[in-house]
């Protein structure tokens, strides 16, 4: 049998795309190379956003090439938004790489290996619009009690620092019905948790015509017995009605926690970003979701340094970062991304500029989220148990999971309790707060669960077994329409 690794880089759409990519080479018979050795088949799922995207992925690409000389047979597949971007131009620059997909056509990997393998040359295949909805391929997922569910692909903003609109098309939305129909074919798996993903999930609906579309599939997916924890990223701001907070508030299985991106506090440069709301619209909607969940933890996106930004900018995005209170930010220093309109942007913002600016925004964030975790301390929280060891010191074994709001929590095991599997749920005290976690001391019980269940059953398959596999239903799969251009999440 062949064997096959999947790297995966950005978004968190490429690493549900790469789910799907596992699902499809386990589907067609590879199974996955163990750790440390040389696969048969590596398969790069690449972004374009990330700075330095094609350094990396050309960086990579000419470390394999002298194992692929002496490993017959060995393949190599580039695939993502990279992908999408260069093309062609990937077998010129690295004509030992056999297969190019690109974004639209994942689900053609297998046939693309086969025919590089009989042909004995590159294939390249890129399409420029969804054939079939990604989410109706077989899926390797990684956890057995978490699972990422794609609600749409694509986005029909035109955000200036981001290339991923002309990668990805336009917005395209899976009928209710089917989202539906997954997230039961999961949680019947053993699944616990599920995240609702797109690249704007509260636009979740323009397709068909119904704006409060991503309200009621929240509530729907209150109505699921056995799904215990709701999340889903990322949301704009433009598009965030009140009946997304209602439902959130209402719905007790939907966790008070919201991902949502601020980019800037200035009005200007988010004018200039094309962002189409404003800080008064934005801090508003904090204010309405802590109104109706007090304990929600709102985490953001900020980018610094965008063309334009003047001193007076900068403080306004860390007037809104006081005035927000986030639990905790994603910040990026901006840096010029080929083929975005803000590449071209005069006033490019000096590096030593952007980089004080990146530290001292980091450094009131801590702060902020530091204040934040220290309110926690003294309380009872229910931690779903996380894979792997957790942190360990001289006096306490510790694991670790994710409170309902997403919290990081380390919690300490006693000695005398049977330690709880990934996919359990236990009952802390917290005790400590950190800037980015909370350590928990004082342990309350332990919940063995379905979704413990189900990894237990993952851990105890032969070597061979293709893993967490889920064939996902075609109720209402059909092809989508032709799409121009493309998306990014945030």
């Amino acid at each position: 049998m062949r064997t096959y690794e999947v790297r995966t880089y950005g978004c968190q759409m490429n690493v549900h795309d790469s789910e799907r990519l596992r699902g499809l080479l386990e589907d067609a018979g590879y199974v996955r190379a163990p750790e440390g050795d040389e696969a048969d088949v590596v398969v790069f799922n690449t972004c374009a956003v990330r700075e330095n995207a094609d350094n990396k992925l050309y960086g990579n690409l000419g470390h394999l090439a002298p194992v692929k000389a002496r490993k017959p047979g060995m393949q190599i597949a580039v695939g993502g938004c990279l992908a999408q971007k260069d093309k062609a131009s990937i077998v010129r620059k690295a004509p030992w790489v056999d297969v190019v997909f690109g974004t639209h056509n994942i689900g053609s990997l297998p046939v693309l290996l086969e025919r590089a393998r009989v042909a004995e040359e590159s294939q390249v295949e890129i399409l420029e619009s969804l054939d079939v909805f990604p989410s109706t391929l077989p899926t390797r997922r990684e956890s057995a009690y978490s699972a990422w569910v794609s609600v749409s692909v694509g986005c029909n903003n035109t955000c200036t620092f981001c290339i991923v609109p002309s990668l990805r098309g336009r917005e395209k939305d899976r009928r209710p019905g089917d989202v539906l129909a997954e997230v039961e074919a999961l949680v019947a798996e053993g699944v616990l948790e599920v995240t609702l993903l797109g690249q704007n999930v509260n636009s979740y609906g323009v397709e068909f015509g119904d704006r409060f579309a991503f309200g009621k599939l929240l509530r729907a997916c209150g109505s699921v017995e056995g799904l215990e924890r709701v999340r889903f990223t990322s949301p704009h701001p433009r598009d965030f009605t009140a009946d997304v907070i209602e439902a959130m508030a209402e719905t007790p299985n939907v966790m008070p926690s919201l991902h949502m991106p601020l980019q800037s506090g200035s009005d200007s440069v988010l004018k200039a970003m094309r962002r189409s709301y404003r800080r008064d619209r934005y801090l508003k909607i904090i204010e309405d979701v802590r109104a109706a969940m007090p304990d929600a933890a709102i985490t953001t996106d900020i980018i610094v340094g965008f063309p334009g930004e003047t001193e007076e900018d900068f403080q306004g995005t860390l007037d809104v970062v006081r005035q927000a209170r986030f639990a905790g930010a994603f910040t990026f220093q901006y840096s010029k991304r080929p083929g975005t309109p803000a590449e071209l942007m005069e006033d490019q913002v000096p590096r030593d500029v952007v980089q004080d600016r990146y530290e001292r925004l980091v450094a009131l964030q801590d702060e902020m989220a530091w204040d934040e975790n220290k309110k926690i301390v003294g309380r009872t929280v229910e931690v779903l148990v996380a894979e792997g060891e957790g942190r360990k010191d001289a006096a306490t074994h510790r694991l670790s999971g994710r409170a309902r709001d997403n919290r990081l929590v380390h919690f300490a095991l006693p000695a005398e309790v049977e330690a709880p599997r990934p996919g359990d749920v236990v009952t802390v005290e917290v005790t400590y707060a950190a800037p980015h976690h909370l350590n928990a001391d004082v342990f309350g019980a332990v919940r063995r669960t379905r979704a413990g269940d189900a990894w237990q059953r993952s851990v105890e398959a032969p070597a061979d077994a293709p893993g967490v596999m889920l064939g996902m239903p075609t109720i209402g799969a059909k092809p989508l329409e032709p799409a121009t251009n493309g998306c990014q999440v945030g």
